[in-house]
């Protein structure tokens, strides 16, 4: 077998070993976790999400992913806990601990405190057995047979098991809370991802220029027109309505069959029924537009008045391609 050959093999075995625990993690569900979602809806405060080491990280997961799917949550190192961090926790807040052995002597030290201030206690642990089983009001069980780590030691599949059962708490709390794609997009309006969730035709159209011109408008001032607005395209336009369009490709089209193009008019090299997209709609509905009828622009409208165009280059620029 060769170096690379090796390799590939054991990464194959890590995705198996950990596909397979991650898969039996469904076997392992009881009433405690429907009983630690409801808890956590019912409740009036927060999630505070806190473990140790490499559950720690986990956890900082976790209270992100809460967080932007509308359960407010926050991040609190258990180590840091114990050390003045404690007051993190408010009176009506929900407390998940996570440790894999779910005996660590943080997590002993922590337990009691988080009990003594009477907030619920969700345990999320592999050992059912363990000082945080025993202690949690809800246990999540995220017991894996082995890491993948060939010496059994490094957390693995491990923190896998515990990354995947905060997602399903996380995915659970959305349903049920009804949040929608515009929640979503409150909380998230940076980045590809946020443009994709709010940003409108109107937010593009209106920033660039708007080219039309009549349809008895000379070619060559159809030409300048499309030059100037530097958009490829001019709408033609009689009574205030969209009659044709004209483009970048109309124009190699007219020289191509034309040698003398004097007395042209926009009319005579006008595409007819071009392709419009009202104002209202999400910019992403007019890429997939672009997309499926294979063109670079489309003509923005609020019912029958023209109002700009979005290009493709301002969807590339603003990240939503």
């Amino acid at each position: 077998m060769s170096k690379n050959e090796a390799i590939l093999d054991l990464a194959k075995k890590t995705f198996e070993t950990e596909s397979k625990s991650i898969g039996h993690l469904a076997s392992l569900l009881n009433n405690d976790f429907p009983g630690a979602v409801e808890c956590i809806i019912k409740s009036k405060g927060r999630v505070i999400v806190s473990g140790i080491g490499k559950s720690a990280i986990i956890a900082s997961k976790i209270s992100a992913t809460l967080n932007s799917t509308g359960t407010p949550a926050i991040f609190m190192h258990a180590g840091d806990a114990i050390h003045g961090d404690l007051g993190t926790i408010q009176e009506n807040d929900v407390v998940i601990c996570i440790s894999k052995s779910g005996s660590t002597p943080e997590i002993k030290m922590l337990v009691p405190l988080i009990k003594r201030g009477k907030n619920k206690l969700i345990g999320m642990t592999g050992n059912l057995d363990s000082f945080l089983a025993k202690q949690s009001h809800f246990v999540l069980n995220t017991f894996v047979a082995k890491e993948a780590c060939p010496n059994n030691l490094a957390p693995t599949t491990s923190t896998t098991a515990q990354l995947v059962m905060g997602d399903a708490l996380a995915i659970c709390l959305l349903e049920l809370k009804g949040f929608s794609s515009k929640d979503f997009a409150k909380y998230h309006p940076g980045g590809s991802l946020g443009k994709r969730l709010y940003l409108r035709v109107a937010d593009i159209a209106q920033n660039n220029q708007r080219p039309q011109v009549e349809m008895d408008t000379d070619v060559k001032k159809v030409i300048v027109e499309i030059s100037e607005k530097m958009l490829g395209v001019s709408a033609v336009i009689k009574d205030d309505e969209i009659v044709g369009i004209v483009t970048d490709g109309d124009i190699r089209r007219m020289l191509n069959k034309y040698d003398n193009i004097n007395g042209l008019t926009a009319k005579d090299i006008m595409t007819l029924n071009p392709k419009t997209i009202e104002t209202d709609v999400l910019a992403i509905k007019a890429l997939e537009l672009m997309q499926d009828k294979g063109i670079s622009q489309v003509l923005a409208v609020e019912g029958s008045k023209y109002v700009g165009v979005v290009h493709l280059h301002n969807l590339i620029n603003e990240g939503i391609l």
